[in-house]
């Protein structure tokens, strides 16, 4: 019997041995990233963000991360309001003149399912670097049905920021925006290897 187990343990080494990382890209064309903010109390606005790109590395069978890099452009917040979208542009909030990108960066991840973990990585923006945690779940892996067929990722993400901690600060003593920034990702990711 024990033979039979050493046998069937040694028989499982050589496909463990090839489980490695993947190289994903995150589709452009199907990947969103959305915030919501309080409103003087009234109700939260809604902005979008959609200059993405970004990659990461992950073994499927491992549910192994690694090497998480995203760049947002910050000049293509669309709070769908032409005025407000200037307002949120400049040095009040996102000073897009002096840092036009906003980036996430991970080296790992901590499942706690098969479909579910956590992603903590360092957000930076307004040139300040701060710790953030994003709730991670995965809604399906497989081939795409069409189009350009690579094995695909579908993954939704959330995370909550206090603004201020990035030094923006303005509108958040008087009560007219609030500070929690509420973010949404959803996004197809294609394994390129």
């Amino acid at each position: 019997m024990r033979i039979q187990m050493l046998a069937a343990a040694l028989a499982a080494l050589p496909a463990a041995a090839q489980a490695e990382m993947a190289r994903y890209e995150l589709d452009p064309s199907h990947t969103s990233v959305y915030f919501t903010i309080d409103h003087v109390g009234y109700a939260k606005t809604l902005g979008i963000f959609p200059g993405i790109e970004g990659s990461f590395q992950y073994d499927s069978e491992t549910q192994e991360l690694g090497e998480v890099t995203v760049t947002i452009d910050a000049t293509s917040v669309d709070t769908f309001h032409d005025a407000r979208n200037e307002h949120v542009r400049k040095a009040d909030f996102l000073d897009v003149s002096n840092h036009p990108e906003i980036t996430f960066t991970a080296n790992g991840g901590a499942p706690t399912s098969d479909t579910e973990g956590t992603v903590e990585g360092e957000l930076t923006i307004l040139g300040q670097t701060q710790p953030v945690t994003l709730n991670v779940t995965l809604n399906k892996a497989e081939a795409y049905p069409f189009g350009h067929e690579r094995f695909v990722l579908g993954l939704s993400m959330d995370a909550s920021i206090q603004r201020s901690d990035f030094g923006m600060t303005y509108g958040v003593e008087n009560g007219l925006v609030g500070d929690t920034v509420d973010i949404n990702i959803e996004t197809e990711a294609m394994r390129m290897d």
